[in-house]
C-alpha cells in the first residue's frame, strides 16, 4: 500500500515534519510519501491562502493518480480541496481536520481544538460543524504562533501547552485536538504535561486512510463525488482541463 501525503504548502520543512508523524504510525508494508506542491502560499493563514493552496493540492493529487497511489492526506487543518480531491482521485482521501475531530469523539464526550491564529477559529468551528462533530467540539483557541514559527519559535511548546490547558478549563474538553500539521510532533509533551488525550490529525488521517485501503473501500464513483465532466479550463488553469 502506499499513501501520499500532501502539504498544501509549501514549506519543505513542513513536509519533513509531516512526513516523519506520518511514518510513525504506519503499519507494516505501508508505504508513505509526503509532498508539498511547486505553486501556493508559503503557509495558510487565511480563506486567501487556502483558496490559492487548492491547485497546487489538486496537481498532487493528480501525480499520485498517475503514479498509482492507494490513498491520500490532506495535511492542512483546513482540509482545503478536500471535495475536489475526492473527485479526480480513486482511493480514499482524508483531510486532518475531519479524522482528528472524528478521532477525539471516541475519547470522550468532548473536545477543545487548539489552533495557530485567532483568524482561523471561524474556519475550525465551520468544519466542526460539516463533520457533524458541531455538539462535541467544545471550543476554538489559538495559541498565536503563526505556522512558520512553530518549529523556530523555542517557546512554542511552552505556549502551546498553555493555550491546551486555558482551553480545557474553559471548556471542560476531555481530549484536545491539536489544529495544525505543524504541530503533528508536539502531542506526546503536550499529553504528557496536560494528562489529557491530544490529538494530531496528521497521524489520524493516515491512519484513516490505512484502514479504508485495507478493507479496500475506495471513494465514491459516482453522484456527486464521480469525477468532474470534461471540460477546458483557461490561462494559468490550462493544464486541469480534462478531455
Amino acid at each position: 500500500m502506499e499513501l501520499l501525503v500532501v502539504n498544501p504548502n509549501t514549506s519543505g520543512a513542513m513536509t519533513a515534519l509531516v512526513e516523519r508523524a506520518a511514518r510513525a504510525v504506519a503499519g507494516p508494508g505501508t508505504r508513505v510519501r509526503a509532498v508539498h506542491p511547486a505553486m501556493g502560499p508559503a503557509s495558510i493563514e487565511s480563506h486567501y491562502d487556502e483558496a490559492l493552496s487548492v491547485p497546487g493540492v489538486l496537481a498532487e493529487v493528480a501525480a499520485g493518480e498517475r503514479a498509482g497511489v492507494d490513498g491520500y492526506v490532506l495535511a492542512c487543518f483546513g482540509d482545503p480541496g478536500l471535495d475536489a480531491a475526492r473527485e479526480v482521485a480513486a482511493g480514499p482521501v482524508v483531510g486532518i481536520a475531519e479524522a482528528a475531530m472524528r478521532s477525539a469523539m471516541y475519547l470522550g464526550r468532548g473536545f477543545s481544538v487548539v489552533t495557530t491564529l485567532a483568524r482561523t477559529v471561524g474556519r475550525a468551528r465551520d468544519l466542526a460543524a460539516h463533520y457533524g462533530a458541531g455538539r462535541a467540539c467544545l471550543g476554538v483557541h489559538a495559541c498565536g504562533i503563526p505556522v512558520l514559527e512553530l518549529e523556530s519559535d523555542p517557546d512554542a511548546v511552552k505556549k502551546v501547552v498553555a493555550a491546551c490547558a486555558a482551553a480545557l478549563e474553559a471548556d471542560g474538553s476531555d481530549a484536545v485536538v491539536l489544529g495544525c500539521a505543524g504541530m503533528a510532533e508536539l502531542c506526546p509533551a503536550v499529553s504528557a504535561e496536560l494528562g489529557v488525550p491530544v490529538v494530531d490529525g496528521v497521524q489520524a488521517a493516515v491512519l484513516a486512510v490505512q484502514s479504508l485501503v485495507t478493507m479496500g473501500l475506495r471513494g465514491a464513483a459516482r453522484g456527486e463525488f464521480a469525477a468532474p465532466p470534461p471540460k477546458p479550463y483557461a490561462g494559468l488553469l490550462a493544464e486541469f482541463s480534462r478531455e
